[in-house]
């Protein structure tokens, strides 16, 4: 595994991840600031602000196919680019988020690399090897894996993680809550983030609001409770790493958590686990303490129109330092690396003949 280079390779595609995720963030921030929305219809009048937001969507919505494109470059070099960003619009389109984009980037990299040295074929056609052989055959048997076979259980989980909530509504308030907001912030806008945020916004317009709080407090904890926990003990962290958390924590403030991604990219165990563990606490705290919100997004902007809103801060401090205590407990004494570029190979077009 250490041959693998894992680490180095999810460095490099966060290198070039996080740009997208900070203006993203940062034009959907300024859009719902000046009071815009979501262009659901383009052919009707829409305003800056809404523009500014739709923008910021759609960036975010290419997370997942730079994210792979980034790692199965890093392994694979260019013939890796193509493959790797259908590998990520296949993880949006089953639902597997950034995690699902990673996954694939990492399987059609070395499946390529693989390719390289076990796919041999005439003089003529190595200068197509990189620029339609490698792309082409890889980005099928992968793409192919990915919607038959990784796709498969995604759709049940989202199934069955559904059907536990609806038998959970009835049931103890603490439990649900910490169901959902241990949902909410696992994934980071993936497919369990997306279960409970439907779940909580179907529930919204049937007038029940606890779900709603429960999304948007678990979907601020883990920006609040990383910074946190790189403000108690920074040597945990590398100085890229606390660039990230500079960018995360105003983000956070807009409940835009998918700021986390490139440090959850890093160290997913050990962020996914203690951001989990903190929106599940929060998650519990606000259906116990009656916190309601009948906004679905804003973060602290809204807090004011809550029912509750002392809970809420209440319930979001106790998951921010749970989440931080868990990371500062459990992250070992960061090590910095050096994110080398690798010279990309030239394209070789000698081997190719024209005849008459």
């Amino acid at each position: 595994m250490k041959n693998l280079q894992l680490k180095k390779h999810a460095m490099t595609a966060i290198s070039y991840m996080l740009p997208l995720i900070v203006t993203a963030g940062l034009l959907i921030a300024v859009g719902n600031l000046t009071d815009g929305s979501v262009i659901s219809d383009y052919k009707a009048a829409y305003s800056i602000p809404d523009a500014l937001v739709s923008l910021g969507v759609l960036g975010m919505g290419l997370i997942a196919p730079v994210m792979a494109a980034g790692v199965s470059y890093s392994i694979a070099d260019r013939p890796g680019i193509a493959p790797g960003l259908f590998m990520g619009l296949i993880a949006n389109s089953i639902g597997a988020g950034f995690l699902g984009g990673m996954l694939g980037g990492y399987l059609v990299g070395y499946f390529i690399r693989w390719m390289r040295g076990a796919l041999k074929v005439p003089k003529w056609a190595e200068g197509l090897m990189p620029m339609m052989i490698l792309p082409m055959v890889s980005t099928t048997i992968i793409g192919l894996l990915m919607f038959f076979v990784l796709g498969v259980p995604i759709v049940w989980l989202s199934e069955w993680l559904t059907e536990t909530l609806t038998g959970l509504q009835g049931g103890s308030s603490f439990i649900f809550g910490a169901v959902m907001g241990g949902m909410a912030a696992f994934d980071f806008g993936g497919p369990v983030n997306k279960v409970a945020s439907l779940f909580a916004d179907g529930l919204l317009l049937e007038g029940i609001y606890g779900p709603e709080a429960c999304k948007i407090c678990a979907s601020m904890i883990p920006p609040f409770g990383v910074t946190l926990a790189w403000i108690i003990n920074k040597k945990k962290y590398t100085k890229q790493e606390a660039d990230n958390i500079k960018i995360a924590f105003p983000m956070g403030i807009c409940m835009i958590t998918e700021g986390v991604i490139p440090i959850a990219a890093n160290d997913p165990l050990r962020v996914i686990g203690a951001c989990t563990a903190g929106g599940a606490l929060g998650g519990a705290l606000i259906m116990t303490m009656g916190v309601g919100s009948s906004v679905p997004s804003g973060g602290m902007f809204i807090v004011p129109a809550m029912e509750n809103p002392i809970g809420f801060l209440i319930a979001l401090g106790a998951g921010t330092i749970l989440t931080a205590v868990i990371l500062v407990v459990t992250k070992k004494v960061a090590v910095e690396t050096e994110i080398v570029d690798e010279e990309e190979e030239e394209l070789d077009l000698s081997g190719i003949v024209i005849t008459e």
